[in-house]
């Protein structure tokens, strides 16, 4: 007798998304991946298409599965991607557009939803925020389970949270994007909650925001995602004569506590360096000023994200609302201790005065002493970068997949 079986969408498919497709891949779970562009690098079109075009589509070809599993809706991302590269913002810009990243998750949602009536063997539909209303409405009518995976806190929470910084870090108000969420998007948001039978988050402090939403949740399954493998060898204990040199990787905006991290380097002087890897977020003069001071780089290629991992003593993620953070464990894996707060999946992943810290949120003052405190004690660094290794070393992907398809076992049964 078959397994029961699971359709899975994604417009992207990320490194978490990829992590589910093959969790039920490998528990015979999987009956189709909805996505808009699959990329075979092997394939004939992958050697026709142009060098200086290749990059665009690479990190689609996470998800390798055989062409009968996988479904592609491509038209409006590749003129995303395509208007993105010319420079042509305003033509991928807010959720009425047809090329945003908005219509192309509700394209995709559509999509699967009109093939339900077609997939007789289908016991569930395992779709992501923003990208599961309507696919969730047709399931409930033809008796299929809806799994909806929340990737990212509850946005009333991060609106919250964003009105207060407004309040509190006005020259930062700038890059607090989900200020401008349109009522329309955030009651999408509130129905896919409300149709969902389980709901999938990485971290506590998701389902901890869940405690806002004006009705009743369905079961909540937590499942901190992976770490990639932990290097081999222990890093050498370095000087402290010489700074402390500091990391932050994520998008350039006040919901990531970034001013926070800005101001307590400040206050350490010359005892530290400072490097910043993200894109920025809106427009904001006092970012533009913070980003002059430090090195800031715009963007990197993974693997060289992992690189200057390597090259730096500390990580610091001081995030005010998050779904997870993988950057984190990404850190701990380069075997580099992480301070971060409660509103991260720090807490799911690090222990906290072992491998790193968990700080309170908006406290430049606690992340300057926790820096000034590893900047003396280059012993205690090099104790919690071994011990950063050890605990990447157990929170693998393996591990997240395993309990994803047990849990969708579960829901589905």
């Amino acid at each position: 007798m078959r397994a029961g079986l699971v359709i899975i969408s994604h417009p992207t498919g990320n490194a978490n998304v990829t992590a589910v497709v093959n969790a039920l891949q490998e528990a015979a779970l999987l009956e189709a991946f909805y996505t808009c562009i699959a990329w075979r690098p092997d394939s004939f079109a992958a050697r026709l298409t142009p060098r200086s075009m290749r990059a665009m589509f690479e990190r689609r070809a996470r998800v390798q599965l055989p062409s009968h599993q996988i479904q592609t809706r491509p038209f409006r991302e590749l003129v995303r991607n395509i208007a993105l590269r010319a420079g042509k913002k305003e033509l991928v810009t807010g959720w009425a557009s047809t090329f945003s990243i908005d219509g192309i998750y509700r394209d995709l949602d559509k999509y699967v939803a009109r093939s339900l009536n077609r997939n007789k063997d289908v016991r569930a539909v395992y779709a992501y925020e923003d990208g599961a209303v309507h696919q969730f409405k047709q399931a409930h009518e033809l008796g299929i389970r809806c799994l909806y995976d929340l990737p990212i806190g509850y946005w009333r929470v991060n609106r919250e949270i964003s009105l207060e910084e407004a309040e509190l870090q006005p020259e930062w108000k700038g890059t607090l994007k989900a200020l401008d969420d349109c009522d329309e998007k955030l009651a999408s948001k509130d129905q896919e909650i409300a149709q969902a039978d389980t709901i999938f988050v990485a971290s506590q402090y998701t389902r901890s925001t869940l405690s806002k939403y004006p009705g009743k949740v369905a079961e909540v399954k937590v499942i901190p995602y992976g770490t990639p493998p932990p290097i081999d060898q222990a890093r050498p204990l370095t000087d402290s004569s010489r700074p402390l040199r500091v990391l932050y990787v994520g998008s350039l905006s006040q919901r990531k506590g970034i001013s926070y991290l800005f101001e307590a380097v400040r206050m350490l002087g010359s005892s530290v360096t400072l490097t910043v890897i993200g894109g920025k977020v809106g427009h904001s003069d006092a970012l533009d000023k913070a980003c002059a001071q430090h090195r800031w780089i715009a963007s990197l290629p993974h693997r060289e994200i992992l690189n200057e991992m390597s090259q730096h003593d500390v990580f610091v993620f001081p995030s005010l609302f998050e779904g997870f953070g993988l950057v984190i464990g990404e850190a701990l894996s380069r075997g580099v201790p992480v301070i971060t707060t409660p509103h991260t999946g720090g807490p799911d992943l690090l222990r906290d005065s072992q491998d790193g810290f968990i700080v309170r949120i908006r406290s430049a003052e606690v992340i300057a002493e926790r820096l000034e405190r590893l900047h003396r004690d280059r012993e205690l660094l090099h104790t919690m970068s071994e011990s950063a290794r050890e605990r990447a070393g157990q929170m693998t992907w393996q591990a997240y997949r395993d309990k994803t398809a047990a849990g969708v076992r579960e829901a589905i049964s």
